[in-house]
């Protein structure tokens, strides 16, 4: 059975709602124009990019880090025809492969490594947001709202004020603002601000109201809405699934500002050597799949993006990512055998570089809303009494999305930092394997922040993955050591213990959670996890420079189901790869995070260049 077959009979017809029929529409049609070669400026874009593809480049003259293998492995040269890699070894060898005429680059000692893959990151939200106020690093309450006020003056009449960034701890009152405090920014435009986790955020009244947030209005299960002391009445701040109904009414993003966010989300994906993006939980805006639609008709990336689905849209997007995957297939002049020729691995997935590959449940919330099986250390502010966060989803909710897609290949991505959401994952994984017998699913631990040795045994039986935010341990540690404790600190992000015991595992930056979606910040928190305050928490947690490479190459592309064609520089794969001003083998290690990212090549093709 196919995919799409599978994912049909899981949806039929008559489950298809109004919008999720014009969407697989929509998406056909726009599928129609992408393919074009009526359209000039796609017709030039594509002559470009074919002239490139069709010469022999090779590059010499500095460090090839192949990333095959457990231990590192270099090359003197390596080839790139028509997108892929041609030749990889000796000198001799890879100019004999070239042949003659054949475009000569000299890496000048730099190093040339794969791709790097984002395995957990936002990048259709990061660009969203590049369009927002940057409150990054925001010092006092005044500080934010003068931002605010600023930004509020570009935001043109009908459009929500939106700032983003911020962290409550960071301010000198310690504390999220609230609606009053918003409303100096305006008292009649709806004004919102989100801080730098993604899970917590503040609106102004005039949003409460238009959100229809009242005394009456209950909380939903996994948030909550900050009430005025006394009373029911809503003070403005607002965690995790409330914040997510707010946000979720956001106008949507059109026209040039649809191009605009999702062109600059990409650039500073790429910027950071990134050659596969994700985002990984579309729909925290009503407008995600518009946005993506868009992207595909107009062929706006450079750069290839996998789409996790939010959970609450899962039927949308796969009825949408239903509809262009139909339309290919049924295409006469052989446009799916030609991609299925180059992308051996992807079955057809990746059209105009957008591919449907997962969906995404939360299980907890963040640093101090995570799940654990036994209390925090120290209570984060506001919490009172034996707290030990708490949980987003109900069991059955998580074991039905396992029932589901356990035997498909739409992989099931888990956000999870306590021991509690971890265990609530192991128990529907095993119920499913129970049910289903075992797959090659390759389920995803987000962050999978604080496991216990016994949860990564049963992890390993049944195949999962984590994905380390280790940019966490730079920016939060301190705060996960007061509030977790030192034992659940100094076992965060356990790569090492992984690593000796031969588990896959990755490294991803959660960006725009970190405010940069920096791949070197992940490789050199990993290798010394360093705090702000210059502590190392969990020393025998850190790796080496090549296994937190790795992280972000090797393993990364199996995480994603995409290793037979990404992850490593091997011959017949995508010419996916990234110059680095210094080899982080060779560095000190303190210096890793000093690294530039001086080109990045996707398919051979340069999608960034730094200035010199």
């Amino acid at each position: 059975m196919t995919q799409n077959q599978t994912v049909r009979e899981l949806m039929p017809l008559t489950s298809i709602s109004r919008r999720a029929i014009v969407l697989i529409t929509t998406m056909a049609l726009l599928l129609a124009v992408a393919c074009s070669r009526k359209d000039a400026d796609t017709a030039s874009t594509d002559a470009v990019a074919v002239a490139n593809a069709a010469i022999t480049t090779v590059y010499a003259g500095g460090d090839i880090l192949t990333m095959a293998g457990r231990e590192p492995a270099y090359a003197e040269a390596l080839a790139v025809r028509e997108g892929k890699i041609l030749a990889v070894g000796t000198r001799a060898e890879v100019d004999e492969a070239a042949g003659a005429g054949a475009t000569q680059v000299d890496l000048a000692g730099k190093t040339l490594v794969p791709g790097f893959i984002d395995t957990h990151g936002h990048m259709v939200y990061f660009g969203k947001n590049l369009m927002d106020a940057d409150l990054v690093g925001s010092a006092k309450l005044a500080e934010l709202l003068t931002r605010l006020k600023k930004h509020a003056e570009t935001v043109p009449e009908g459009a929500w004020i939106v700032g983003f960034g911020y962290k409550a701890a960071g301010l000198a009152e310690n504390r999220t603002p609230t609606a009053a405090e918003l409303d100096q920014v305006s008292a009649n435009r709806p004004v919102m601000i989100v801080d730098s986790s993604g899970h917590l955020g503040s609106a102004n009244s005039a949003l409460l109201k238009l959100a229809g947030v009242t005394a009456d209005t209950p909380d939903p299960e996994g948030g909550n809405f900050t009430r005025k002391e006394g009373s029911r009445e809503p003070l403005g701040p607002m965690e995790e699934t409330a914040l997510n109904a707010v946000r979720a009414q956001r106008p949507a993003f059109t026209g040039e500002l649809a191009d605009r966010a999702m062109k600059a989300g990409a650039a500073e994906w790429a910027k950071h050597g990134q050659t596969t993006a994700q985002d990984c939980g579309l729909g925290l805006g009503n407008d995600d799949i518009d946005l993506v639609l868009n992207a595909i008709e107009k062929k706006l990336l450079p750069i290839d993006l996998y789409i996790c689905a939010k959970d609450s849209i899962t039927d949308q997007v796969l009825d949408a990512a239903y509809g262009v995957s139909r339309a290919y297939a049924t295409d006469e002049a052989g446009v799916a055998q030609k991609l299925l020729d180059k992308r051996p691995d992807l079955n057809k997935s990746y059209i105009n570089r957008v591919r449907m590959g997962g969906v995404k449940y939360w299980l907890d919330g963040s640093l101090d809303t995570a799940w654990f099986t036994q209390p925090y250390t120290n209570n984060p502010p506001g919490k009172t009494g034996i707290y030990s966060g708490f949980q987003q989803i109900p069991d059955e909710v998580l074991q039905a999305a396992f029932d589901r897609f356990w035997t498909s290949d739409i992989q099931i991505n888990m956000h999870m930092n306590g021991d509690a959401a971890v265990e609530q994952a192991l128990r529907a994984i095993e119920k499913a394997i129970e049910k289903h017998g075992m797959r090659d699913h390759r389920p995803v631990f987000i962050h999978g922040t604080y496991m216990r040795p016994d949860q990564i045994e049963r992890m390993k039986e049944v195949g999962a993955i984590p994905t380390f935010l280790s940019a966490g341990i730079v920016t939060a540690g301190d705060g996960v050591l007061r509030l977790w404790g030192a034992e659940r600190a100094n076992k965060a992000a356990a790569a090492n213990t992984l690593e000796k015991l031969g588990l896959p595992w990755t490294l991803s930056h959660d960006a725009p959670v970190t405010p940069s979606p920096s791949v070197l910040a992940l490789v050199d928190a990993a290798v010394n996890r360093r705090t702000a305050s210059g502590s190392v928490i969990g020393p025998d947690e850190r790796v080496t420079p090549y296994a937190a490479l790795g992280a972000v190459t090797r393993s990364a592309a199996y995480q994603i189901k995409e290793d037979k064609s990404k992850g490593t520089l091997e011959v017949g794969k995508l010419a996916d790869m990234v110059v680095l001003s210094a080899n982080p083998l060779k560095v000190d290690p303190a210096t890793i995070k000093d690294i530039q990212v001086v080109r990045t090549f996707k398919e051979g093709v340069t999608v960034y260049e730094a200035k010199p």
